[in-house]
C-alpha cells in the first residue's frame, strides 16, 4: 500500500486496539512540515512492520495512552526518526509503555530514536526498548528531551515532568552528523531513570571529526559504549 503527500499525517492510528500496519510505503518531502509518517494515539496493541517511510516530520510518533506498541523492520528516511511524544503538553498527564521498536535503519534524518516531553507535563513512560538499530547521518541518533518547549531554552524547570524509566538501547551502531551522538538531556526535577544502554557504536559521519555522549539527570548502566561512558550510577 502506497501513501504520498499527504497534508498532514499520512496515516493517524487513535483509539484503536489490536491494529497491525505492515508492508507500507509513505513517501512526502524532508522539507514538508507535519508530514508524519504514522501517528500512535490512545491506542494498545498495535504493529507497525516491514515498512518504508519518508516524511516531513517523523517516519514514526507515539501519543499519549499508547502502550504495547510492536515497531519492527522499518526503513526510515528523509524524517524526524521514531518519536515518543511530544507528551504532556499544557501540564496534561501522559501514560506511555511497553514500546519495542526493532530493526530500524535510519538514514539522514533529523532524530533517530527519539523521546521528547513537555516540562510541564505530568505522568510516566516506562518499558522502551530500541535495539538493532543502523544509523546513516543522523543528526540525533539517541536522543531524551525532556525539556520540550515551544521556544527552545525559553522554559524554565517547573518542578513537574513526565517520569522516564526503564529505557533500553541495545545493539545500535552507525554514524551521526553532529558532535553530540548520544543526548539524555532529563529534567533535575523528575530524572530519567534505570537507563541501560548496551554495545552500542557511533562514529562521525565525516572523518576526522568526533562524536561524544552527553547526559544529564541520567541514571543507569551501560557496556560497551562508544562515546560514553555517560550515564551516572544507579
Amino acid at each position: 500500500m502506497y501513501f504520498a503527500n499527504s497534508a498532514q499525517t499520512h496515516i493517524l492510528i487513535e483509539r484503536c486496539n489490536g491494529f497491525n500496519v505492515n508492508n507500507v510505503m509513505i513517501q512526502s518531502p524532508g522539507n514538508s512540515p507535519n508530514t508524519d509518517g504514522i501517528h500512535i494515539q490512545a491506542s494498545q496493541n498495535v504493529a507497525i512492520t516491514n515498512s518504508k517511510i519518508s516524511s516531513g516530520d517523523d517516519c514514526i510518533s507515539i501519543g499519549d495512552y499508547s502502550s504495547n506498541v510492536q515497531i519492527y523492520n522499518i526503513q526510515c528516511g528523509p524524517g524526524h526518526g521514531i518519536s515518543i511524544g511530544s507528551l504532556g503538553k499544557g501540564g496534561h498527564s501522559a501514560q506511555v509503555s511497553n514500546i519495542h521498536v526493532n530493526n530500524v535503519f535510519f538514514y539522514g534524518t533529523t532524530n533517530g530514536a527519539r523521546i521528547k516531553t513537555w516540562q510541564v507535563g505530568r505522568g510516566f513512560v516506562r518499558d522502551v526498548t530500541f535495539e538493532n538499530l543502523q544509523f546513516n547521518s543522523v543528526k540525533n541518533p539517541i536522543i531524551i528531551d525532556q525539556h520540550y518547549c515551544d521556544v527552545r531554552g525559553a522554559c524554565k524547570e517547573t518542578g513537574t515532568g513526565v517520569q522516564i524509566s526503564n529505557v533500553v538501547y541495545q545493539n545500535i551502531y552507525g554514524t551521526s552528523i553532529t558532535d553530540v551522538a548520544i543526548n539524555l538531556n532529563c529534567s533535575m526535577s523528575v530524572p530519567c531513570t534505570d537507563i541501560t544502554m548496551q554495545l552500542i557504536q557511533l562514529t562521525p559521519a565525516t572523518p576526522g571529526k568526533q562524536v561524544k555522549a552527553y547526559c544529564k539527570n541520567a541514571s543507569g548502566q551501560e557496556y560497551g559504549i562508544e562515546p560514553g561512558p555517560c550515564l551516572s550510577g544507579i
